[in-house]
């Protein structure tokens, strides 16, 4: 009978994967051995493995431009990245390698950008595209920019008050964008996006406020779904209305020349993950080119941001498992030795899955359980995979050699220094965008929990992996000073 932590991943998934595998009973991401991870720096441990950044941006360009040669399609792809997913000087470095192109969210990602500028990492011929609400700030962040020589700022009208704003507050010439209010699923809780301006509004505001202003040139239309880029009747319809309005409007706005589609490429979030990236590309590219020739409208170029799909799959959170507690007959907890709410907060806060393996004692036995956090928040536990509806992981103790025995409550010691050796260390997978910036990193975290260590992972012009040290784990005197003591 195969009951082993191994038999149970194997028989439940294509295993090995492209970044995992496990060799001596020892779990490998993207070829690190984790152990090795563990037993330098500790746990809890955040990693970010950069070269899966670079990766996955060039994937993704190369699905697009093959899409592009099929489909004998005339206009360029452009990929910008997201930069809300990871603002990290790591994350971002790593990004500009590739030579792509930047979409904003808010004033100070401007002020980050003018810092990438003169660190020479960053092009004044790259484009910007300014998405999200603009407050003054922003407003006069983009001007500033300009000043600079960027010539490539397209700030995108989330409102058509925003028009009045920018015509008001900027001496530049400026390249604009409208953002479409596309309708959401039926399901969702509203009917449609707050970002963006009506369909039947766009046109008239083209027509009344921005053709006859000589400072504004419309170049671009830009549209995002917000559950992503799935191969749905719901997705293609809304491709369909945002192509065929971008025809109308091309065709009274000569020099209206890009569709940006927003992002959405989703990541992997279970070992049983499946998407056809090269497929979806293809038919997205199609579906335009093909609306596009029968409006009799060169086709736009096109442009993606891609935030998650950039950094997401980089990155993953480390923890040992400290204590085990058989609460009732059958929920056995497996607690950590830190906090899904501040390490992971999407976990709680909209139940987002992600991929969890165990890194070690691939050769025991399962059991079921669920993952306690350290806080005194009933919130703070994890307990399912996104295709299980459950938490398997190896069983604390070892089945053949009788040495550790069960206490009163029917669980099993986990101390390091036991006659066991090392204590079973667990990983949660592509936690690589959001998780730093909506946990508050560097500030104050729920029950003054400490955010742990973060290391970067490399490699060298030989590929051999390196590793640093880029935050230590955060103390009680950074806490208090914030707290004002």
């Amino acid at each position: 009978m195969r009951t082993k932590y191994i038999d149970l991943i194997t028989q439940t998934y294509e295993f090995p994967q492209e970044e995992f595998k496990v060799l001596e009973d020892e779990l490998y991401f993207n070829n690190v051995n984790l152990m090795d991870i563990i037993k330098q720096y500790g746990t809890p441990l955040k990693i970010t493995y950069l070269p899966r950044i670079t990766q996955n941006i060039q994937r993704a360009r190369r699905w697009f431009n093959v899409a592009i040669a099929k489909s004998d399609y005339k206009s360029d792809y452009h990929y910008c990245y997201c930069t809300k997913s990871s603002h990290f000087e790591f994350v971002m470095s790593e990004v500009l390698k590739n030579d792509v192109h930047i979409e904003t969210s808010s004033a100070f990602d401007l002020n980050l950008l003018e810092t990438l500028y003169e660190n020479g990492q960053f092009d004044k011929d790259n484009f910007v595209i300014c998405n999200g609400f603009k407050k003054y700030q922003y407003i006069e962040n983009i001007q500033h920019l300009m000043s600079l020589g960027f010539s490539n700022i397209i700030p995108v009208l989330d409102s058509k008050h925003e028009f009045e704003l920018l015509d008001k507050n900027l001496d530049h010439k400026c390249k604009i964008g409208i953002r479409i209010a596309a309708e959401e699923e039926p399901r969702f809780e509203f009917y449609t996006s707050r970002l963006g301006i009506r369909y039947n509004d766009i046109i008239p505001l083209f027509e009344n406020k921005i053709r006859s202003n000589p400072k504004f040139e419309l170049k671009m239309l830009h549209f995002f779904i917000n559950t992503g880029i799935n191969d749905t009747s719901y997705y293609w319809n809304e491709l369909s209305k945002c192509v065929n309005l971008y025809c109308d409007l091309k065709k009274i706005c000569p020099e209206l020349d890009s569709l940006n589609i927003g992002g959405g490429f989703p990541i992997k979030n279970s070992l049983s993950f499946e998407y056809d990236y090269e497929y979806m590309a293809e038919e997205i590219v199609s579906q335009i080119k093909q609306i596009c020739d029968k409006e009799g409208v060169k086709e736009p170029d096109i442009f993606t941001e891609f935030g998650s799909f950039t950094a997401g799959e980089s990155s993953a959170v480390l923890y040992s498992v400290v204590q085990q507690k058989r609460q009732n007959d059958r929920e056995l907890w497996n607690m950590i030795d830190s906090s899904f709410m501040t390490t992971l907060p999407d976990s709680w806060a909209i139940n987002q899955q992600f991929i969890i393996l165990a890194i070690n004692n691939w050769d025991r036995e399962y059991e079921r359980v669920f993952l306690g956090g350290v806080t005194c928040d009933s919130q703070d536990y994890y307990n399912s995979e996104a295709n299980l509806n459950a938490v398997f992981l190896p069983k604390i103790y070892k089945a053949d050699d009788g040495k550790n025995k069960p206490d009163d409550e029917g669980c099993y010691s986990v101390n390091a220094n036991d006659e066991l050796g090392e204590p079973q260390y667990i990983g949660l997978f592509h936690t690589g965008a959001y998780q730093e910036s909506l946990g508050g990193y560097g500030g104050i975290q729920h029950c003054l929990t400490p955010a742990p260590k973060h290391i970067i992972i490399n490699r060298d012009e030989d590929g051999e992996v390196y590793t640093k040290l880029f935050a230590k784990e955060q103390s009680y005197k950074s806490m208090l000073k914030i707290l004002g003591y």
